[in-house]
């Protein structure tokens, strides 16, 4: 199975299994979170490894540096 670049680094499975676990855990929050903290936390989570596999089409260190930076 072919893996791409951005799948290779611990850091980016280690957000994705963060993304995981808030996924999870914000479902279960009250019905008073599901409009407001819920959906930021999830978009910030997968923000992380968005960010990281952003990284990894970039040709230069420093545009790469500024994407791990971002995450």
């Amino acid at each position: 199975m072919y893996t791409f670049g951005f799948e290779k680094p611990e850091v980016w499975n280690k957000s994705r299994h963060l993304t995981k676990k808030i996924y999870v855990i914000s479902k279960n929050f009250p019905d008073s979170k599901k409009s407001g903290i819920t959906p930021q936390l999830r978009r910030a989570a997968i923000s992380v490894c968005s960010n990281i596999a952003e990284e990894a089409s970039r040709w230069s260190k420093k545009d790469q540096a500024h994407f791990y930076n971002i995450a």
